[in-house]
């Protein structure tokens, strides 16, 4: 059962909010707040086991509440307001969902299901989950930056920050053990994650896979060297040196015939 705190400052929202989760058996409404002061006490008091938390609310907005609370003490948490410009502040607190009024009920009940995941989740259910927030926050990125006419951007969600970033501005893509490590320039961004989930996210116009655990932007492709056995070594601009593999040599032939 998950016990579930209702915070938005229009009554109207909170009684929608409600009848919605009424049609999941498993979810509980232990109370409601219309305002952020009330909702500290609530979560102080009743640690409830899920806030469905409006964000621009008198006196304390939603991510005032987190504040207070604190982000390792919050319960999971599913940012619900009318104003998407929040998104990407939500996911960097560790949000479950981010849910745009008015809220269909399909929706409410996927981020609830998700909620119900990661209340009882093993570490790599919870890892899995990481993954698919990056991919929402990258959802959510680049449809903002489609309307305003920008190129899309990747969003890299480590050390409970939110980082976007160009593709292009990627130089390689590693895997190590059951991380992936995204170097940008001399930066290094490490992230539980696969290297398939991630190539999934990059524009394959612009990436290829030259080894089983590594995946180079083409763009940054400065010298192919050809050893012996049809093996190549790639040489990215900036001096990095990454092997490729026997099962890729292919698509490295083709890459270099581009390249001629």
């Amino acid at each position: 059962m998950l016990r579930a705190l209702i915070v938005d400052d229009e009554p109207l929202a909170r009684a929608h909010l409600r009848s919605l989760l009424s049609a999941d058996q498993d979810v509980v409404v232990i109370g409601e707040c219309g305002n952020g002061t009330d909702a500290v006490t609530a979560i102080m008091r009743d640690r409830p086991d899920l806030v469905l938390l409006d964000i621009q609310m008198p006196e304390l907005d939603g991510f005032d509440v987190v504040q207070a609370v604190g982000v390792d003490r919050m319960p999971l948490v599913v940012f619900v307001t009318a104003h998407d410009v929040h998104a990407l502040e939500a996911f960097a607190v560790h949000a479950v969902d981010y849910l745009l009024k008015p809220v269909a009920e399909p929706r409410l009940l996927a981020a609830v299901a998700r909620a119900k995941r990661l209340a009882d989740a093993s570490a790599g259910t919870r890892a899995a989950e990481v993954a698919t927030l990056s991919a929402l926050i990258t959802d959510v990125a680049n449809g903002r930056a489609a309307a305003r006419g920008e190129p899309p951007r990747f969003a890299i969600r480590a050390n409970g920050r939110v980082t976007l970033v160009p593709p292009g501005e990627i130089d390689w893509v590693e895997a190590m053990d059951n991380y992936v490590r995204i170097h940008i320039g001399p930066a290094t961004h490490t992230i539980r994650d696969t290297l398939t989930h991630v190539v999934g996210r990059l524009p394959a116009s612009m990436f290829l896979q030259v080894h089983r655990s590594a995946v180079i932007n083409i763009g940054r492709v400065r010298e192919l060297r050809t050893l012996s056995g049809a093996q190549y070594i790639v040489v990215l601009a900036d001096g990095t040196r990454v092997a490729a593999g026997r099962r890729h040599r292919i698509a490295i032939r083709k890459l270099l015939s581009q390249s001629l």
